[in-house]
């Protein structure tokens, strides 16, 4: 069979046409998506939170202050504390004693309502009587050392113990030494203890 030209060309172009029914238009070119804004801030948080923050961030404030103000507290009462030491059968406070009483001034002058007692030892040789004197003499120094720098002598008073009160026993220097002594003692206004500013 034998087709002719133009038959083979009209079956050609029925089948183009059929193609080209058969495959989809290209799709438009897309928009231009306009700008977009920026994005907004989150939301703050929520008050309750920051107040809450706030209230734990104050109480570890305070508890941190109650803490370093007990410290300064347990210091200054240890300084008030210190001892003061004598040379044997004397009651004048020695050059190298002279820094533990200073140190007291300023704690005693930041704590107006603070008074001590002084308490003056001796070591056990000599009489009763004598010691007795002795340990009286050497408190009565310490207390007119503190007047001296400032304290008022209605804040100190004073007290013997002579030997009977013994800081270490024994019969040698070392002993004796360590009992040659005036012991310090907050007596009154002690609750609220200050460090000098």
């Amino acid at each position: 069979m034998r087709y002719s030209s133009r038959s083979l060309v009209a079956v050609a172009m029925s089948c183009g046409v059929v193609a080209a029914c058969k495959s989809k238009p290209a799709p438009p070119p897309a928009p231009t998506p306009a700008p977009t804004a920026p994005a907004a801030p989150p939301p703050p948080a929520p008050r309750v939170n920051q107040d809450s923050i706030d209230r734990v961030n104050r109480e570890r404030a305070a508890a941190a202050e109650r803490e370093r103000l007990a410290a300064a507290a347990a210091r200054a009462r240890a300084t008030i504390g210190q001892q003061v030491y004598f040379d044997f059968d004397k009651d004048d406070i020695r050059d190298d004693q002279r820094a533990t009483l200073d140190a007291k001034v300023p704690i005693l002058t930041a704590n107006p309502s603070v008074r001590i007692r002084v308490g003056g030892h001796t070591d056990d040789r000599g009489s009763d009587e004598y010691n007795l004197a002795l340990g009286q003499r050497r408190s009565a120094s310490a207390k007119r050392y503190l007047i001296s720098r400032g304290v008022a002598e209605s804040r100190i008073e004073t007290v013997s113990f002579g030997k009977e009160r013994p800081a270490a026993q024994g019969e040698n220097e070392d002993a004796w030494s360590k009992n040659r002594r005036d012991e310090f003692e907050i007596i009154a206004g002690g609750e609220g203890l200050k460090a000098p500013q």
